[in-house]
């Protein structure tokens, strides 16, 4: 049985932030496509930025 680290976090993260970013693709979202792509390959240099990104998206997008 292998332990969850921060290691692990991390990657989760970036690829929860990738499925998000295809699904926007997927939506006719392509603005939102595009900047969560782009924070899933920030997300390797620093940790938590493409959560941070789509957390700020859906609050956004609820707040129109």
């Amino acid at each position: 049985m292998t332990s969850f680290d921060t290691r692990s976090a991390n990657k989760l993260s970036i690829v929860s932030t990738v499925i998000d970013s295809v699904l926007a693709f997927r939506r006719g979202r392509p603005k939102s496509g595009l900047l969560l792509l782009g924070a899933a390959a920030l997300s390797s240099r620093i940790p938590g930025v493409g959560t941070a990104v789509s957390l700020a998206l859906r609050l956004a997008r609820r707040l129109r």
